[in-house]
């Protein structure tokens, strides 16, 4: 199959909400509700919330298109942590936040995860910035062994609010060249 890697449009947005439907859950612990995971797709996740993040100078959203369906994403924050307890532990200053990076389940396995993170490593060093950090929780083993795999490292903790409960992920760290 053949995509390619690209920034998203505000075209993109619904079918950005509709790829991470499928997506997100895979990155929460067996545990999580399913209440809870709707209920964070509803307040972070929608087609409604893609369109902002779309407007907004500071984000990037980067998008695998496969053949005219999104395959993947991922999402660059370009500015301070707000999280105090991420910002406490950050060494590489100033720094762009991987907030989302995720590879539909069909095409786990083919390269399509690294190339994204290529493209979002790429577009981050494109800000002048030292570094690259992101929140990962800390039960999704398949996901800490992809980030290290791809040059990050436990640098701390943080707490993140999923529907009524409290995750607790590791904040990984990377510089960039």
């Amino acid at each position: 199959m053949t995509h390619t890697i690209r920034p998203a449009t505000a075209d993109d947005a619904g079918a950005l909400a509709a790829l991470a439907t499928v997506t997100f859950p895979l990155a929460c612990p067996p545990s999580t509700s399913p209440e809870d995971i709707a209920a964070h797709l509803a307040n972070t996740l929608s087609e409604q919330h893609f369109r902002t993040y779309l407007g907004d100078p500071d984000v990037t959203v980067l998008v695998i298109d496969g053949e005219g369906a999104l395959r993947g994403y991922s999402l660059l924050v370009n500015r301070p942590a707000a999280d105090p307890d991420v910002s406490a532990v950050l060494t590489l200053t100033p720094s762009v936040e991987l907030s989302k990076c995720y590879v539909h389940p069909g095409h786990h396995g083919l390269g399509a995860a690294a190339e994204l993170m290529h493209a979002s490593l790429q577009a981050a060093a494109g800000s002048g910035a030292a570094g690259v950090w992101l929140g990962v929780n800390s039960q999704n083993a398949r996901a800490i062994r992809f980030y290290e795999k791809s040059g990050f490292r436990r640098v701390g903790t943080k707490s993140f609010r999923l529907g009524n409960t409290v995750e607790h992920d590791f904040v990984l760290e990377r510089a960039l060249p």
